[in-house]
């Protein structure tokens, strides 16, 4: 995890006043992409969450557009190479406006068990909306997958909806703590 977490400093790690998608404010940003859209940090990214899967009983990964896209492309490549058979969805933010009209893109089916990929979590919202969008089209989701927990409460929203949650890093490895919970 080293050269991981090595090259989200170099990359993807800035400091400064910033926003979150949650809308919280916070004196860092990680701007995943860089890392998801980064041949070596793609190959880094995916190798660490396959092994994170490791015993999972799932048979397909996704998560929200547009993050979760490359991670999942990524994942699906190394999983073939490992010679492990998945499949990948993809969750719209917003129902496809023509043809099927579903939130779900892939080749999935419903009763099938799942992981979402996410690249940082923050309260776990947009994670938590895949899930649920997941589960509303017939998938049972079986953990929650994350490159980085901001620990700010993402782990606790997910186990309170009933979802396992890992991450392959957290804020503390890049030796910033977390905010005392109010």
């Amino acid at each position: 995890m080293s050269s991981l977490i090595e090259l989200f400093r170099q990359r993807a790690l800035k400091f400064g006043d910033f926003t979150l998608a949650s809308g919280k404010k916070a004196t860092y940003y990680l701007d995943g992409k860089q890392i998801t859209l980064h041949s070596e940090g793609l190959r880094l990214v995916s190798e660490g969450l396959l092994h994170l899967m490791e015993g999972v009983d799932a048979t397909a990964i996704g998560g929200m557009s547009i993050g979760a896209d490359p991670i999942v492309g990524g994942m699906l490549a190394i999983a073939s190479k490992q010679g492990r058979e998945l499949d990948g969805f993809l969750v719209r933010k917003e129902s496809k406006g023509h043809g099927t009209q579903r939130y779900i893109e892939g080749p999935v089916q419903p009763g099938q068990k799942v992981v979402i990929v996410e690249d940082v979590v923050t309260t776990g919202g947009s994670s938590i909306l895949a899930a649920d969008r997941a589960k509303e089209f017939g998938l049972e989701v079986v953990l929650v997958l994350a490159i980085i927990d901001r620990m700010e409460g993402g782990r606790q929203n997910f186990e309170s909806q009933g979802y396992a949650f890992q991450s392959l890093l957290t804020i503390q490895d890049f030796g910033i703590q977390p905010p005392v919970a109010e």
